[in-house]
């Protein structure tokens, strides 16, 4: 299962965000990162066997990374 992970995140923490979030790889369910224009700062692309998954990658480890203020998961559905 894949979703988007849209987040709001502090001025100037983007690049420090991306970077960590790169680091950790497919194996920690991040597919890609990107720096984005607009209501949100930074994109990620989450894949996991299911919701559940994908919710503990959100909330038990982005939502945690300093920096980041909001995150709007949106789950892929086709």
């Amino acid at each position: 299962m894949k979703a988007y992970v849209l987040m709001t995140v502090t001025a100037g923490a983007s690049p420090e965000i991306q970077e960590e979030l790169r680091s950790w790889g497919p194996a920690g369910g991040i597919l890609e990162v990107d720096a984005v224009a607009g209501s949100y700062d930074v994109v990620a692309v989450v894949e996991a066997a299911d919701p559940r998954e994908i919710g503990e990658i959100v909330m038990g480890k982005i939502q945690h990374l300093d920096g980041v203020l909001t995150t709007v998961t949106l789950f892929s559905i086709g």
